[in-house]
């Protein structure tokens, strides 16, 4: 594991276990490594409830369980898409904190013109917020791992600003 963004993952952690707070997470393009990353910090049952990968509109039907009519005027790797993730993981797990992130990994943009390092995170919590990445690489795997990075460094951010 990147220990770089194991440490993030053990800061976000951290933050959350003082504060008595919980988490779920809804992600697309890092491909459940923000997960993977936070359940790899001892004591993650006491902050993570759970997550999934919500990589097509069918899984984000399925497993989050958002109706058409939530989606209209929306697309995916967009704020609002990235938000509304965040708050529907958030409530349908009920927690304190919903994180999201949607986008293109690469190696060519998504269908909706986005290019290949394209991101944006959601959180829904005591704080809301969304923020939108370009990296400029279409290397998937590297835009994985930036995804991943950005996205606790976000939550972070959120964690502290709550205090």
């Amino acid at each position: 594991m990147d220990k770089e963004i194991l440490r993030l993952a053990e800061r976000a952690a951290n933050l959350l276990k003082e504060s008595n707070q919980t988490i779920g997470i809804a992600e697309s393009s890092s491909g459940g490594l923000i997960s993977a990353y936070l359940l790899a910090i001892p004591g993650a049952s006491k902050y993570f409830i759970g997550g999934s990968v919500i990589y097509t509109r069918v899984a984000q039907k399925g497993l989050l369980k958002v109706k058409d009519e939530q989606m209209e005027g929306l697309r995916a790797s967009t704020e609002e898409y990235a938000s509304l993730n965040a708050k529907t993981i958030k409530e349908t797990l009920e927690t304190t904190w919903g994180l999201s992130e949607t986008g293109a990994t690469g190696p060519a943009g998504n269908r909706y013109g986005d290019a290949a390092g394209h991101s944006c995170i959601g959180i829904s919590g005591p704080i809301s917020r969304a923020i939108t990445i370009e990296t400029g690489a279409d290397q998937r795997q590297q835009n994985m791992i930036s995804f991943t990075k950005e996205a606790l460094e976000f939550l972070i951010n959120c964690l502290e600003d709550s205090r």
